[in-house]
Parts: C-alpha cells; structure tokens; sequence
C-alpha cells in the first residue's frame, strides 16, 4: 500500500507553509522527515494526514486521494502534541472515548496499547496529572492501540527519559514489522539515524534532499 503526494502546496495568511512537495512512501517502512522547529514537519503531516486542506496538489492512498473520496486517511494514528486528551480523564477513559467515535476497538485493545507503551492501565491518575514522558507514551498509545496501516509520529521522543526513549523506539520498529507505514518527524538526528530507512530533510516547507542518511 503507498501514500503518495504530488506537488503540494498551502499558504496561511499569504506564507507558504508547504512548497511542492512529492513523495511516494509504501507501508512497511519508517520515513524520516528532519528538520528545525518550524520548517514544515507537523504542517506536512496535517496536509497528508487530512487534517488540513492543501491549496493545490494531490494526495491518494492506494490509488484513492483524499478529500475526493474521503476526509481522511482511512486507516491512520497520528501523534501531534496531546490534542484531543482530556486533563480530568484517566488514561484508559481517554483512549475508551477516542476507540468509541470509530467502534474498532474496545477495552481490552485499549489497556493492551498502554501496557505496550510503558503505562499501566490500572493508573487512576487523571492526565492532567501525568508527567510530560507519560503524556508523550499515551498519545504513543493513541496512535497505535487500532493497529493503522499509517503511523504519524511528531517528535515521538519529547520528553522522555534515556529508558523511554529506547522503549519507543523499540515499539516503532515493532509497527515496521507489524507492516505499517511510519511517518517520524523529529530534529533529533538520532531517532533519525536509528529508525528511519529514508530520511526527508525539510526546511522552509520544501524538500531539500532525501537519502538513507542526514
């Protein structure tokens, strides 16, 4: 299966957020996209992901494109930031509510994501009460309890010690074998060395190079 983009363009309030990006990426690998803060990772992700409108271009998954025949890609786990968390909920109350808007998955799915990312699901700490390296690990959980064919990660690492740094990278890989396509942006050019089999560099909203390496 491929997500491909074709000459993508956005402009927000007359700045060019995205310019002529093209890419062709196939599930079962990790696509690197590294970059400053800044320089048009999380927008490229919002455009691929469906999140955000682009200007002009076009994007298909498996040879259908979005926004024509549907809103959003289909089948995708995307991390950006703790959007749509809860600070008064649980973490097993909040992924419960985000499984239930598609009825893919239930409990038992939900608390094995946690468990995978480190967290216990017995936890009765609200999120708001989280550290931020337990934030990071559920929105981690979020995005992959449905088992997606696509995978976002914005800075999948932020915030967590050298221990959970490892243990998500651990997980990254175990979704690369699972068979999904990964998307990973980060200006940490290690995750990129260790993880990604192609790597975008990205600035200015524009695809400077691509390679096996930085």
């Amino acid at each position: 299966m491929k997500l491909i983009a074709n000459n993508i363009h956005k402009k927000i309030k007359g700045k060019t957020i995205l310019n002529d990006i093209s890419l062709e990426m196939e599930t079962g690998n990790i696509y690197g996209f590294w970059g400053r803060n800044g320089s048009g990772k999380t927008m490229l992700f919002r455009a691929l992901s469906g999140l955000m409108k682009i200007d002009s271009g076009n994007i298909y998954w498996n040879d259908k494109e979005l926004h024509k025949d549907f809103a959003v890609l289909p089948s995708q786990g995307i991390v950006l930031e703790h959007a749509g968390l809860y600070p008064n909920k649980t973490g097993v109350e909040n992924l419960l509510y985000l499984a239930q808007l598609k009825g893919v998955i239930g409990k038992r799915e939900v608390e094995e994501a946690i468990r995978r990312v480190g967290l216990d699901p017995a936890d009765k700490r609200v999120f708001g009460k989280y550290s931020m390296g337990m934030k990071q690990r559920l929105v981690i959980a979020q995005a992959i309890m449905e088992k997606p064919d696509v995978i976002m990660l914005d800075e999948p690492t932020n915030g967590l010690d050298e221990a959970g740094i490892k243990e998500i990278r651990q997980l990254i890989e175990q979704e690369k074998e699972r068979g999904a396509l990964i998307l990973l942006a980060s200006h940490n050019q290690e995750d990129m060395k260790i993880l990604a089999d192609q790597v975008y560099k990205i600035a200015d909203g524009r695809i400077e190079r691509k390679g096996t390496e930085l």
